[in-house]
């Protein structure tokens, strides 16, 4: 039979009639009650009959209650007090992992006694399970606050390609006005993430000043529940767009309750039942069911409509919308070689020479490529197409820019400094289909600068122009030769022979090592 709860007035009228004399046949007859509850009843109050009924108070129904009360205060059997001996060590086998019937068993090696297992459940139910919290009333966030977090709302037909996918969503909730936003999407990616903002802003008219959200990869690294460590790219965005971030703890949905909340309503009232063909789709059904039916349907709690409140208290204290949209960056860590140049997206591109052999940080986006070294920045590039170059000739050292960069109007400038003829010679042999083989040609010219001197090779190259010979190998012979004197009418001078010294082979050896002594001799 099902235990019939009293009401306190019940009570208080049971106790009350029969403290005045009455039988218990009479109390139930007159209270409607059967008699083996009225005796129940009173049993658990402890009064005394003919006492008054002034005694009869809200101290005194407590009593009665917790007394008849399913699962009230009862004398405790033999089991329970044995488990209660071994409390301790019950405590310490649960925290190990144990389960009832082995600690039924270990409670039995230590005893003596087999304790019922339902007996040992209860009493771990009863007097070592954690005190439940429960649920606690959070008032309000003030205008301005934005909880955020990802949802997995079902599947769908891709009508490009007729597959089965996932679509997720983003779910934007107003603490204090509770208007929402979603936006669908396929990944959980931070491009998502801030991609699903950056809608949401347009849709809100304006940039809430704090965000609290959950822990995903694509916002916090380290969670912690005091310090959480951000992502540096979503950092970098939450600067950009002036707002503060406010992470929850892991794994506690409480902290974001609000938004929580709509997720099951979301997921039902927007998603279910539809039969959406793309992203692109489901996008502008979400912001149609938004604005329509979710924003202006009365909230259980407040009875307002959540647009309303929104557009009446919450759109003032909201940042200007955005001007132009977000281009996220991208960080990343590479070492610089010997060849003072990074590959970055699959672009080549120069680092300053002066840095030498470094680790650098990254930062690309779609239009620029910035290098820090040592958190400074160092050098700023264009953003090059995948397979370009961007090679700065100020990033490599003199000698080496010309030739790596290509650039024989460098070297033809470099050496018109040596010379006027040298020069217009040089540039005489840059004129040709073959650019590596002339810029050769030219540094050989320079390097004959270096070893006669820019007088000589200034006069040996207005010499060849004249008989418009362009060979660097002829200029090299008139000067090794010599044969500027001769020009000039003076006899050329014979180079002075350099006799040339054989070297001893590696393992030669004396000839007196090989003498035969005296006394071999005569032996």
């Amino acid at each position: 039979m099902a235990y019939r709860e009293l009401h306190v007035v019940e009570i208080k009228e049971v106790l009350r009639e029969w403290q005045s004399g009455m039988s218990l046949r009479a109390v139930s007859k007159r209270t409607g009650i059967d008699r083996k509850t009225v005796r129940r009843y009173i049993k658990a109050s402890g009064l005394v009959q003919g006492k008054g009924e002034t005694q009869i108070g809200e101290e005194i129904v407590a009593k009665v209650v917790t007394k008849v009360a399913p699962g009230g205060s009862t004398e405790v059997g033999l089991m329970r007090e044995e488990c209660r001996r071994h409390h301790a060590l019950i405590k310490g086998w649960l925290r190990e992992g144990c389960k009832g019937p082995k600690i039924v068993k270990l409670v039995q090696r230590h005893g003596g006694v087999k304790v019922p297992l339902r007996t040992l459940q209860r009493y771990v139910t009863d007097e070592l399970a954690e005190v439940d919290r429960g649920t606690v009333r959070v008032v309000d966030g003030k205008p301005g606050e934005l909880e955020v977090d990802f949802l997995l709302l079902g599947e769908f037909v891709d009508g490009t390609t007729g597959e089965t996918r996932a679509m997720h969503a983003l779910l934007c909730t107003a603490m204090y006005s509770r208007h929402q936003f979603v936006w669908p999407c396929l990944h959980e990616t931070r491009e998502d993430f801030i991609e699903g903002l950056e809608a949401a802003w347009q849709f809100f008219g304006g940039v809430f000043p704090v965000i609290v959200s959950d822990n995903p990869k694509a916002v916090v690294d380290v969670p912690d529940p005091v310090s959480p460590t951000l992502n540096f790219a979503f950092l970098e965005y939450s600067q950009s767009r002036d707002f503060l971030v406010d992470p929850a703890r892991v794994r506690t949905p409480t902290d974001k309750s609000r938004v929580e909340r709509q997720v099951q309503y979301a997921r039902n009232d927007y998603f279910r039942g539809e039969r959406f063909r793309s992203v692109e789709e489901a996008r502008v059904e979400a912001e149609r069911w938004c604005r329509e039916d979710a924003g202006m349907r009365t909230h259980g709690r407040t009875r307002k409509a959540p647009l309303e409140v929104f557009e009446q208290e919450e759109r003032c204290v909201l940042r200007p919308v955005p001007s132009e949209p977000y281009d996220p960056p991208r960080w990343t860590t590479h070492t610089v070689g010997r060849d003072h140049a990074v590959v970055v997206g699959y672009a080549l591109y120069s680092v300053p020479y002066t840095l030498g052999e470094c680790e650098l940080t990254v930062r690309s986006d779609r239009s620029t490529v910035k290098l820090y070294c040592k958190r400074k920045l160092e050098k700023t590039h264009l953003r090059q197409q995948k397979g370009g170059t961007c090679l700065d000739p100020a990033d490599m050292p003199s000698e080496k820019a010309a030739l790596a960069t290509r650039d024989g109007t460098s070297l033809c400038a470099r050496a018109a400094t040596h010379g006027v003829n040298i020069g217009v010679y040089a540039q005489r042999l840059m004129d040709g289909p073959l650019p590596w083989s002339r810029m050769r040609h030219v540094y050989r010219l320079l390097g004959l600068v270096d070893r006669f001197g820019p007088a000589k090779v200034d006069e040996a190259c207005a010499w060849a122009l004249e008989l418009d010979v362009i060979e660097v190998i002829r200029v090299d012979r008139v000067l090794q030769k010599n044969l500027l004197a001769a020009r000039s009418g003076s006899p050329p001078s014979e180079p002075v022979p350099v006799p040339k010294v054989a070297a001893a082979p590696r393992f030669a050896r004396s000839p007196s090592e090989f003498a035969v002594g005296a006394a071999n001799a005569s032996a």
